[in-house]
C-alpha cells in the first residue's frame, strides 16, 4: 500500500476496481440473504457499483457523470437493510477483495473506508 496514493491508485485503477466488482458479485448472488435483494440480470448493478467505487476510491467521477450525485442512501431508501445486510455486503465484500489478492493493510483500508456507507444504507432494525 503506498499512501501517497488513492485507494483507486492502490487497487489497481480501473482494471483493479473492475476485479474487485467481478469477484464481488458472484459471492452477492451466493448470499442467502444479499441475493434476494439484487436483480437477476446482474450486469447493470455491477456497472453502477464499478462506477460509483471507482469514484468513492479517488479515481474519475464515473457515477456522478452518468447519473448526478450518487445520493446512496435515498437510492437504497426502498430495499429493507439491517445491519445483518450491511455486516453480510461488507464479508462479501472482504472476500472480494482477498480474491483478487488485496494485501492485509489495503483491504483494512478499503473495508474501513466502506463500513460507514454500509452502516448508513441500514433503514431497518
Amino acid at each position: 500500500m503506498n499512501p501517497s496514493l488513492s485507494i483507486y491508485e492502490n487497487l489497481g485503477g480501473a482494471e483493479g476496481i473492475r476485479s474487485l466488482v467481478e469477484a464481488f458479485y458472484p459471492r452477492v448472488q451466493q448470499n442467502e440473504l444479499l441475493a434476494p435483494l439484487f436483480p437477476e440480470d446482474i450486469m447493470p448493478v455491477m456497472e453502477k457499483q464499478y462506477m460509483f467505487l471507482s469514484q468513492f476510491f479517488g479515481g474519475p467521477a464515473l457515477f456522478s457523470e452518468a447519473y448526478g450525485h450518487p445520493m446512496m442512501r435515498a437510492r437504497h431508501l426502498h430495499f429493507p437493510i439491517t445491519n445483518r445486510h450491511a455486516d453480510e455486503w461488507l464479508a462479501c465484500m472482504a472476500g472480494a477483495l482477498e480474491d483478487i489478492g488485496v494485501e492485509d493493510l489495503m483491504r483494512e483500508e478499503v473495508l474501513k473506508r466502506l463500513s460507514g456507507p454500509a452502516r448508513h444504507f441500514v433503514n431497518t432494525p
